[in-house]
């Protein structure tokens, strides 16, 4: 483990996300696996199922930060190219992979086997290795710094769980809450102190409207036990000075 902080980007495709058709689950659930790695999400985009678009994305977060992974666009239609947009970003062609193609052709088997569409998933860019997909065969591809996993959340949830404990990260982030009916307009300056004079830690104010009342609750994140311990401890210690009665571990 080091102290270094690995970061990752994430790009999530789809026009039926940007239209609201489909809701987006697959933000939150990487950001919380990616902590538990000790990778920190920085950067997401939306883009549409454009070709140009994709390109511009992935490479621009490929370049920035230690990881980038992408959800959406590598299923058997017309408008899956994610495939094609992360090749063009690579410079480099795409493939049948033979693996994928070994892989699907099992899967496919009783189903009524291969045809053009299903092919469609045996696609990857040169040089890439496979994320196994336990739940529908299409495996998932992992080139460089680059993971392009499904946009069906459960087929993600299981993408990433095939990449545990594959990736470099440093010390998982660890948190901490107190709140209560406290306004954080009036707890501004003591938020800025605290998190001032605890330099690796972060603090977080997330206002809330409940019973008629305004309050906040005031996320804490460290990767150090120690610091963040400190930090909640001079926290509670400013809002009790000033008279405001909180609840660790929030409303």
């Amino acid at each position: 483990m080091t102290d270094r902080i690995y970061t990752a980007g994430l790009v999530v495709i789809g026009d039926e996300i940007l239209s609201g058709r489909t809701h987006d689950k697959n933000i939150a659930q990487v950001a919380s696996w990616l902590q538990v790695q000790g990778i920190r999400l920085s950067e997401v985009r939306v883009v549409p199922d454009v070709v140009e678009r994709i390109v511009e994305a992935v490479n621009a977060l490929r370049e920035s930060y230690d990881y980038l992974f992408t959800t959406g666009g590598i299923g058997p239609t017309h408008d899956d190219i994610t495939v094609d947009a992360v090749s063009e970003a690579l410079g480099v062609p795409v493939i049948v992979h033979p693996e994928a193609h070994a892989i699907l052709e099992r899967y496919y088997a009783d189903k009524g086997g291969l045809n053009e569409g299903r092919l469609r998933m045996a696609r990857t860019p040169e040089g890439a290795e496979l994320i196994p997909n336990r739940m529908s065969g299409a495996p998932g591809i992992r080139i460089g710094n680059v993971h392009l996993m499904a946009g069906v959340p459960h087929i993600t949830a299981g993408m990433l769980d095939a990449l545990t404990g594959t990736l470099e990260g440093g010390a998982p982030l660890i948190a901490e809450t107190v709140g209560g009916f406290i306004p954080e307009s009036e707890v501004s300056a003591l938020l800025r102190d605290v998190e001032k004079a605890h330099e690796n830690c972060q603090i977080g104010s997330y206002p809330f409207f409940k019973e008629g009342k305004v309050g906040a609750n005031f996320v804490i994140r460290s990767t150090d036990r120690e610091e963040l311990d400190a930090c909640m401890a001079a926290l509670c210690e400013g809002l009790a000075q000033a008279g405001f009665i909180f609840t660790p571990g929030g409303i």
